[in-house]
């Protein structure tokens, strides 16, 4: 299925997902009773995450998971968890049983994705099934700690991985798998910036790509671009 492609201005961006976002949630507690995601960091997390946190939603029932996380304390500066933390979690008042922190500082990281596997897979059903997979980009392609040419690309059985070699440091981190996204009832694939065009591009309209970005989103039940002028500069169509 072709993705959905949503271009818009910076500054009107998070109020454009928002409310696709809360349709979701509302659609999610009608049919299943909760609503599951697994948030990003980076440019995605500072841009969006304040406009999330003002909805009026059930957080008690809405389940946060994390695409990835590096191997870092949750009050690192480098921590995808405490960005969330700081700028949507506690400002929206999120009760701590909805929070599933990826424990990526754990010294047995083997371990600790077989754990976080089982977390999700109690809170969204075996095999696991999240509502939404918010992803950003990276600009060599790479969501979350999947990366152009890495052997996990491949994995097809896990949900939830272990990372030792990452080419981005640092190199210790926990990560959602590509199928842990394909399970995803919704992939929302953000973007901002023109350093992020030609990934887009290839993404997007080069079928035989093999970035992960591409790998993620062309497997997706539902999948969403959500763009910036800028980032939308290289497509063909919109």
């Amino acid at each position: 299925m072709a993705p959905e492609i949503i271009v818009d201005k910076p500054a009107d961006l998070p109020e454009t997902f928002a409310r696709r976002f809360e349709g979701e949630a509302r659609a999610a507690f009608g049919a299943r009773g909760r609503f599951s995601l697994a948030l990003p960091g980076g440019s995605v997390a500072t841009s969006l995450f304040p406009r999330l946190a003002r909805l009026s939603l059930d957080w008690s029932r809405t389940h946060f998971f994390w695409g990835d996380e590096r191997a870092v304390p949750p009050d690192d500066p480098e921590s995808n968890f405490g960005v969330a933390r700081r700028l949507w979690l506690e400002p929206a008042g999120v009760p701590a049983a909805s929070i599933h922190r990826m424990e990526a500082d754990a010294p047995d990281l083997e371990r600790a994705a077989a754990t976080y596997a089982d977390v999700l897979a109690a809170a969204t059903g075996r095999p696991p099934r999240l509502d939404l997979a918010l992803l950003g980009v990276g600009p060599d392609g790479h969501v979350c700690s999947l990366f152009p040419g890495h052997a996990l690309l491949e994995e097809e059985r896990r949900f939830v991985a272990a990372i030792v070699d990452s080419p981005k440091p640092p190199p210790r981190r926990l990560t959602l798998t590509l199928p842990a996204l394909a399970a995803a009832e919704w992939v929302v694939v953000a973007a901002f910036g023109a350093a992020k065009a030609d990934i887009i591009r290839d993404a997007i309209e080069d079928p035989a790509s093999r970035l992960p970005v591409a790998l993620a989103a062309g497997a997706a039940r539902r999948c969403l671009f959500l763009l910036d002028e800028a980032a939308a500069g290289g497509l063909a169509r919109r």
